[in-house]
């Protein structure tokens, strides 16, 4: 299996972490690119390989060149287990349930560098609520905030660019191209949230040979009956914006970046990760 370093420390109700199954003996390798993959692949013919393909519209031009390269190379040993998700569609979701209700957002720099931010302008008016494009540093988030105050204070819904530097309307026409050609929209679970219709991609039919989910038994991708999320952790209501992370009894005494509880807190893009990263700015 490889896999993003991030994804190692995500915690399952029953099963723990990959890093715990690495220490047991699992066969589970880092990778800072997928197409590292590629390289596993070619050198060890005899071995499947099974490439944890997770992630936004960030990770999935990446992920849909590994499939496309496969399948070129004629790999019939690599195949991708796909978890990933759009965000659009999550948004959508959150603004329709009447006991969330957000007064506004801050979309993803690097999810709108893929997509562009006129499909974020469309999607504000639809939303009726502000969005800010914004990028990861503390001053590119603040600068986000001011910009979705401005308009609320106005009353107006909006999308403002306050990343413009990397972020261009149109977005990356050849990740684009590459993620159609290989992915086709699909219903997705959000853990904590339940099922989103066609808020996540799957492969097409032409990549159905490199489909892990496809090409091995049910049973080795067995869903666990007892929720995913660890019940400790309250991820549906922090990504909803019911709870702050602040106010989780456990928000960095027992959950930390470094002993995550929930998803929230395992990678520095997740919202309990980055409230204490940036508690104090």
């Amino acid at each position: 299996v490889t896999t993003f370093g991030d994804l190692l420390r995500v915690p399952s109700a029953s099963r723990g972490d990959l890093f715990a199954a690495k220490a047991k003996g699992a066969d589970v390798r880092m990778v800072t690119s997928p197409l590292q993959a590629l390289d596993f692949a070619a050198k060890h013919p005899d071995q499947q390989i099974v490439h944890l393909a997770i992630g936004f519209e960030t990770t999935a031009p990446a992920n849909a060149m590994l499939a496309y390269m496969a399948r070129e190379r004629g790999l019939a040993n690599l195949s991708l287990l796909v978890s990933q998700f759009l965000v659009p569609p999550i948004l959508r979701a959150i603004c329709a349930d009447p006991s969330a209700a957000p007064d506004a957002f801050l979309a993803a720099g690097h999810v709108c560098a893929i997509t562009g931010s006129d499909p974020y302008d469309s999607l504000a008016r639809d939303l009726n609520r502000p969005i800010a494009i914004t990028g990861f540093e503390p001053a590119d988030i603040l600068l986000g905030v001011l910009d979705v105050l401005r308009l609320l204070e106005r009353g107006q819904a909006g999308m403002t660019n306050a990343y413009a530097r990397i972020v261009h309307p149109q977005g990356n026409p050849e990740a684009l191209r590459i993620m159609d050609a290989v992915f086709e929209t699909a219903d997705r679970e959000w853990r904590g949230l339940g099922v989103v219709p066609m808020s996540g991609l799957s492969l097409r039919e032409a990549y159905a040979a490199h489909d892990a989910a496809r090409t091995f038994p049910a049973p080795c991708f067995v869903v666990d009956q007892q929720p995913n999320e660890n019940p400790e952790c309250p991820a549906a209501d922090v990504l909803l914006g019911k709870l702050q992370p602040c106010d989780c009894p456990h928000f960095q005494t027992r959950c930390t970046p470094d002993h995550p509880l929930g998803a929230p807190m395992v990678s520095p893009e997740g919202p309990c990760a980055a409230f204490y990263l940036h508690r104090r700015t």
